[in-house]
């Protein structure tokens, strides 16, 4: 029950993930991203705060160094077999148990690629690994070789990615009825992810971004609460997640009635946020979809409040961001495929007036383009009180 996909499926991703090995030449990998992790045999742990490596060779083997916290874990959540365990104690050093593991699998002499663009490879153990590689075998950069596999969401993922849609939705629907003047943001985020939790959902990678009056400006999460004023303005930016899998959503409310500035920067967001959508077919650049946004917001007047980026991927991942790469920039060559998924934010940030103005969705790309996962309508959010 734990491992959320068939074994079948499990298969092919490691099929999958042993000939792009081949294809670089590459005699194992060393994991150190959850995400990989998650995807190649189901290991779902926070666990990777601490060392831990998942070693797959290129004939599919995979054996997981863990700590001994994380045993009943992965036996639990996943379905690999041979896993070890390092022993918390002074002075001890997990790398030269890995090194071993590498050793026993015959990989002297021979191509290691490693994770190294990873939350879960520290600076420091990196160099404590690097001392142990150096003379034992070659080693190269393979941060992206399990990304390229999981950027292409199979019809069982999408199952997921559709409920965390629903839930996204949910959230905004149980924080939309708190929505008014003297409203305590605290209560309208409990109410959202209380939506999540109940729908069968999971803690997102990041947590929910919330913010009134002047905090409406900033895309960040920041601690401190407090309650709408009469007329105000708030940014949302939340997501659902299932299975670990992400839809997000963001939106700015505003309370009492909007001025003619805040509906001109809606309007911009809206047109912005559909030239992004209809430009989201197969084979078009991300940089060619970022630079819909970028003509739309510019031709508007607003190069000077909008972002560099305009979106990036979802998929299963982990704190501390549900942030997928790639993103959506200028001159970005990554090519749209079908079964990708994209969030797409248009963000308007106007310091000099005090205005914010947020407009964002989930979508999946089909063979016919993309499609929006969220059923919430792209209107203005205007609470009167």
């Amino acid at each position: 029950m734990p491992v959320h996909f068939s074994p079948a499926e499990m298969s092919t991703r490691r099929a999958h993930a042993v000939a792009a090995m081949r294809r670089q030449g590459l005699d194992a990998l060393a994991l150190f991203k959850q995400e990989s992790m998650y995807y190649l045999c189901g290991y779902d742990t926070f666990g990777f705060s601490l060392f831990q490596c998942l070693v797959m060779t290129a004939d599919g083997k995979l054996t997981l160094l863990t700590r001994t916290p994380d045993l009943r874990q992965a036996q639990y959540t996943s379905d690999l077999v041979d896993i070890r365990c390092w022993v918390d104690r002074e002075g001890v050093n997990p790398q030269v148990e890995l090194k071993a593991i590498l050793e026993e699998h015959g990989l002297s002499g021979g191509t290691l690629g490693i994770e190294l663009d990873s939350y879960g490879l520290k600076a420091r153990a990196w160099d404590e690994l690097r001392d142990q590689l150096d003379e034992f075998c070659l080693w190269r950069d393979a941060s992206t070789l399990v990304d390229e596999l999981r950027a292409v969401k199979s019809e069982g993922e999408l199952k997921f990615v559709r409920r965390a849609a629903e839930l996204a939705d949910d959230a905004w629907d149980a924080g939309l009825e708190l929505i008014a003047p003297g409203a305590f943001e605290g209560d309208i985020l409990a109410a959202m992810q209380g939506a999540v939790f109940k729908g069968g959902g999971d803690y997102a990678g990041n947590e929910f971004i919330i913010g009134s009056g002047a905090g409406a400006l900033l895309c960040r999460y920041f601690t401190g609460r407090r309650h709408l004023s009469v007329k105000d303005q708030l940014t949302l930016e939340f997501a659902g997640a299932y299975r670990r899998y992400h839809a997000a959503l963001m939106r700015t409310a505003i309370i009492g009635p909007a001025n003619d500035a805040q509906r001109a920067m809606h309007a911009a967001c809206e047109e912005a946020l559909n030239a992004c959508i209809h430009a989201l077919q197969p084979g078009t650049t991300m940089g060619e979809v970022f630079d819909e946004h970028a003509r739309v917001f510019d031709a508007a007047g607003y190069r000077e409040h909008r972002m560099n980026a305009c979106g990036y991927g979802m998929g299963a991942v982990y704190n501390p961001l549900w942030v997928d790469p790639p993103m959506f920039y200028s001159g970005n060559p990554r090519l749209v495929s079908v079964g990708n998924v994209f969030f797409l934010h248009m963000i308007l940030m106007d310091s000099n007036s005090g205005l914010a103005m947020t407009l964002g969705t989930s979508v999946v790309v089909g063979e016919s383009g993309a499609e929006r996962l969220s059923r919430l309508p792209l209107t203005l959010t205007n609470v009167s009180g």
